[in-house]
């Protein structure tokens, strides 16, 4: 995580963190973790969060220190909000998950991938692609931070569910697991208040140690896997990269519109 300073942090810091700790190691007992507590070293902040029925201290890193501290703790992943501290109830970020169920080839989730980078882009929006580390992808568009929650979740779904009503067959935007055998299930819901995705560079909690990689898109090559990254080899990718595949992510930030909405069929 030092080594890689410098492409991780842009991604994890200033956001509220849901954290996966493996003390003993990603084979050992792990558990999930989001609240600061006083047994945590002075490196990481906290900031208090309303839910449903009280007020909690969430945790979050702002530099180098915190990251180590963390790591240091045990934490194997990274699931950060979609957005920042200084302006909570306003994403910056909007997040598909593409679940492939079984029998789904990866190729197929490259194909979905595509489908979805296009839809984005015919609204407006430039989506950023990454694995996983597991056996998906992420798609990610980023936003001006003006719509809330409720309003980004039920764009997101009319995004979903418009891409997933271009092949049913091969797409869905249920969580229904009994219909997913074979298909490939576009998941909207990591855009809720509260919700989380794997960060960009977190380590995953699997043998191996995948980690959830940004990609360009002309990377989106079938047979890739999903967790063809691990801390073995992403240093020596990182270092051959002539540029950033996120970079310009900031300068592609647009607000979700009223005309986005009406090309989806929604009320403006």
């Amino acid at each position: 995580y030092e080594e890689i300073a410098g492409w991780v942090l842009p991604r994890v810091a200033g956001r509220p963190l849901t954290m996966v700790r493996c003390p003993e190691g990603q084979a050992g007992e792990c558990f999930y973790q989001k609240h600061l507590n006083e047994t945590m070293p002075p490196t990481l902040k906290g900031i208090d969060i309303r839910e449903k029925d009280a007020v909690e201290t969430y945790l979050y890193l702002d530099d180098l220190p915190g990251l180590i501290s963390l790591v240091q703790l045990g934490v194997l992943e990274f699931h950060p909000w979609g957005s920042r501290v200084e302006d909570l109830e306003r994403p910056d970020l909007m997040i598909f998950d593409l679940d492939p169920g079984e029998g789904v080839a990866g190729e197929a989730v490259a194909d979905c991938a595509r489908l979805l980078r296009d839809r984005l882009a015919a609204l407006g929006l430039t989506g950023f692609l990454k694995t996983t580390g597991g056996k998906g992808l992420h798609v990610v568009a980023p936003l001006v931070p003006r719509a809330g929650w409720e309003e980004v979740k039920e764009f997101a779904r009319a995004v979903a569910e418009d891409a997933a009503s271009s092949d049913p067959r091969r797409y869905l935007a249920t969580m229904s697991k009994a219909k997913r055998r074979g298909r490939i299930y576009i998941d909207y819901l990591r855009n809720a208040r509260g919700a989380t995705a794997v960060a960009a560079y977190s380590t995953r909690a699997r043998p191996g140690a995948p980690v959830s990689t940004p990609l360009r898109w002309d990377e989106l090559a079938a047979g890739l896997p999903s967790h063809a990254y691990t801390i073995r080899n992403l240093p020596r990718r990182l270092a051959q990269l002539k540029e950033d595949p996120w970079g310009g992510l900031e300068e592609a930030r647009q607000p979700i519109t009223p005309g986005m909405k009406q090309k989806l069929g929604m009320k403006p």
